[in-house]
């Protein structure tokens, strides 16, 4: 590309003397003249044609002058337009107020030709600077709209809705869950769905890494989990079949652990698989007792083929309540560089305020607000803010609960 250079200045010699001295430039395409013989005349030009790179400005011109002129550039707020003003060799205060108002440099009259050239090219490698950083600026800012976009799509690829049971079966739990990305969008997911008119299948994964990667490969996890479930009974099965699809596509060595587990809403029995993922929590009302549940000794999914998954089995007691979290929460870190850690997140999950048993005679009503999934969820956060006091998170932070009623 040409650098475009507007000279302006009412000595119409000046404009045959640029164009003989830079006819080799010219001719090459290396330099494009353009000559103006006022501010007036120059400022117009501008506006027509905002792409000049350089203006080469006599100071003292009728009409509008030389300052004027640097004044008016100055509010076009364009970094990668240089101004070279030209005045006579006495008229230093002129020049010095020229260059206090932002001119890249000065020449004086009569102009030395080679010493302009010079401060040409040293205004063009300045130019070329300002450019390759705006251009950098923008590339930047494209992503970052496209970063916004990602986040938005994965935000709509997480449930907000309960499953659309029975209104019988839709009283006997209760869920929340929530996502908090690290950065624009994360590696972590949770999901439930209606299995058939009873069961309730609930799923929470951690991908490994960080990331757009890592959210992509959540996206293509969850979708195979989901669709998997939905048609096979068995919680050992359906990770099997995952993770041959994934250990056979999976690029950058990725996997992803999970826990995924089907909740019989008659009975309050789980079925459950634990593919690397920590093991939830469950929460007793009979005593407001914590255990964690039994892990099933299983690796994470995409690691390695043509494995087979174990299944256990717990039940949920009415008022019992089964906490999903990633290791985003227990590794939280603060500013001394102490992790949160699962006894804090036990001991959360042991102070919820206990149900009174005998004001509540029918199963079903043992779920207060203060004592519900969303109230839970919300204890666990307001704690991780206060823990990690400002301090940058380092991972994504991904909870589910559910109650059986």
């Amino acid at each position: 590309m040409a650098l475009k250079i507007l000279s302006v200045d009412d000595e119409v010699d000046l404009e045959i003397l640029l164009t003989q001295y830079f006819r080799r430039k010219i001719k090459k395409g290396e330099y494009e003249f353009s000559f103006a013989h006022n501010g007036v005349e120059a400022l117009k030009m501008l506006l027509e044609h905002p792409d000049f790179d350089i203006i080469l400005s006599d100071i003292n011109m009728p009409e509008m002058d030389g300052l004027t002129l640097l004044s008016k550039i100055n509010e076009m707020r364009n970094p990668a337009l240089k101004c070279i003003m030209v005045s006579a060799y006495g008229d230093m205060d002129n020049i010095r107020s020229a260059m206090n108002q932002g001119a890249f440099d000065f020449t004086t009259k009569p102009i030395d030709l080679g010493d302009l050239e010079r401060t040409i090219e040293k205004a063009a490698e300045q130019i070329a600077f300002v450019k390759k950083a705006q251009e950098e600026h923008s590339q930047l800012t494209s992503i970052q709209n496209d970063l916004h976009v990602a986040q938005e799509i994965q935000e709509t690829i997480l449930p907000k809705e309960l499953p659309a049971f029975p209104e019988d079966i839709r009283r006997r739990f209760d869920l929340a869950a929530g996502m908090k990305a690290a950065k624009y969008v994360g590696g972590d997911f949770y999901d439930y769905f209606k299995i058939d008119g009873t069961r309730l299948g609930i799923v929470i994964g951690d991908v490994s890494g960080k990331g757009v990667p890592a959210a992509i490969f959540m996206a293509i996890s969850r979708t195979i989990l989901r669709t998997i479930a939905l048609s096979c009974p068995s919680c050992a099965d359906c990770f099997r079949q995952a993770n041959e699809i994934l250990s056979n596509d999976s690029v950058e060595d990725m996997f992803v652990t999970v826990f995924y587990g089907i909740l019989d809403l008659s009975t309050g029995h789980i079925k459950y698989s634990n593919a690397g993922h920590n093991p939830p929590i469950v929460i007793r009302h009979a005593d407001s007792s914590v255990t964690t549940l039994e892990p099933t000794g299983d690796i994470a999914l995409g690691a390695v083929p043509g494995i087979t998954y174990s299944e256990k089995e717990t039940v949920l007691a009415p008022g019992d309540s089964l906490l999903l979290y990633t290791d985003g929460v227990t590794e939280a870190m603060n500013s001394a560089g102490e992790l949160f850690g699962t006894t804090r997140l036990l001991e959360l999950c042991s102070a919820s305020p206990a149900d009174d048993s005998s004001a509540n005679t029918n199963p079903a009503d043992a779920n207060p607000a203060n004592n519900s999934p969303s109230a839970l969820l919300s204890r666990i956060n307001s704690s991780l803010t206060a823990f990690t006091a400002g301090t940058p998170q380092s991972d994504d932070i991904t909870l589910l609960a559910v109650s059986y009623r």
